[in-house]
């Protein structure tokens, strides 16, 4: 059994008891994205998340127009004070383009509005991702019970072994070496605290009101380790905490291709570089790729040993081979096209939900038509 803390707080599994929600109002995000009605209505999740009762549950949705108009008459069947917010909707973009925000699309887009809408209707507000197989009504009242205890930002964590063998490829094989590596060559507080999250790239994590509105994010797939150096800036190592949300299974990725790892490294790379830099770290991104394959090289044969002592199927070197393309992403941070803290732009979040709502009206409007 597992007691280890480390310099954050570290809230164990230690039973299966459940802990009580904060008292206040609570809000979930939970960002959604698909091409069809089946791909973007999780009955189990919602079915769960009618059991913990929160106060609102937002929905970042991108889909097309009868997709994200099927999704919001879908989910009126759950007792549950549901908010569609169809982030691609043609209204939503010329808002932000008034304010200044024009630009690229993808998740951390979607969770950046769902938090601004959920800042305003909740004290403290969690964020989880709907594709997780074993979604659990105990996640977000153990995302949020940190909250209640002192702290300001809670990332969850969780296992990934499936089908007899390890998965969470790019956290493992990317993140962890890159962050081993990089921490060798510099001395400094912002990687001792990163390289502390047992999991860095979690899509589930809880922040009061407060944090949620001061808080930047990237675009897309740079969306949790982005967080995590927001994190580190507004509440520091005191106000942070990460809990063990048990053993997790959901949709996996091919390593290449549009939308697979080897693309997401680039975006998660580009993010933990753009936090370093903001802390006065200048990687040496010429000597960094022979010290993050190195460091990867290790990792591998730990993880191997892990595997084995488990019964886990293990293939060392297509391990060996992903370390080796995601190295091709280990660069210098292009221009930074982060999204400001909502107290920090001239956007309120209720004209993003109103241009989203008149959409979707239109968009139901046709589809009965």
């Amino acid at each position: 059994m597992d007691y280890l803390q480390d310099r954050i707080t570290t809230l164990h599994k230690l039973t299966d008891a459940v802990p009580a929600m904060p008292e206040g109002d609570s809000a979930v995000v939970v960002p959604i994205a698909g091409e069809s009605e089946a791909a973007v209505t999780p009955t189990h999740v919602f079915e769960a998340l009618a059991e913990v009762g929160p106060t609102a549950v937002v929905v970042p949705l991108r889909g097309p127009p009868a997709v994200a108009a099927a999704f919001d008459r879908w989910s009126d069947r759950f007792a549950l004070d549901v908010t569609t917010l169809w982030c691609n909707a043609p209204t939503v973009a010329p808002v932000l383009d008034d304010h200044g925000l024009d630009g690229p699309m993808g998740k951390g887009r979607d969770v950046w509005l769902g938090l601004g809408i959920a800042a305003n209707r909740a004290d403290y507000v969690a964020v989880h991702d709907a594709d997780a197989t074993t979604y659990s009504a105990a996640h977000v009242p153990r995302l949020l019970a940190g909250l209640a205890l002192g702290h300001e930002f809670v990332k969850g964590y969780y296992a990934r072994v499936e089908d007899g063998q390890l998965y969470g490829r790019l956290a493992r094989l990317f993140v962890a070496p890159l962050l081993r590596a990089l921490s060798a060559a510099h001395d400094h507080p912002v990687l001792d605290y990163l390289s502390a999250f047992r999991y860095p790239l979690a899509g589930e994590f809880a922040v009061t009101a407060d944090v949620a509105r001061s808080i930047r994010a990237q675009r897309a797939w740079g969306l949790e380790i982005g967080m995590l150096g927001e994190a580190y800036d507004a509440v520091g190592e005191a106000g942070t905490a990460q809990v063990d949300l048990g053993m997790h299974r959901h949709d996996h990725r091919p390593v290449d291709g549009r939308g697979g790892l080897s693309t997401m490294a680039e975006e998660v790379g580009e993010a933990l570089f753009r936090v370093l830099e903001d802390t006065g770290i200048s990687p040496d991104y010429g000597r960094l790729p022979d010290a993050y394959r190195d460091a990867g090289a290790a990792l591998v044969r730990q993880y191997g040993a892990d595997a084995s002592i488990n019964g886990l199927s293990y293939d060392p070197e297509a391990e060996r081979s992903q370390v080796e393309s995601y190295a091709a992403s280990i660069r210098s941070p292009g221009p930074d096209d982060r999204l400001p803290a909502w107290n920090e732009t001239t956007l309120s979040p209720t004209d993003a939900l109103d241009a989203s709502r008149e959409a979707l009206g239109r968009a139901s409007r046709t589809r009965l038509d």
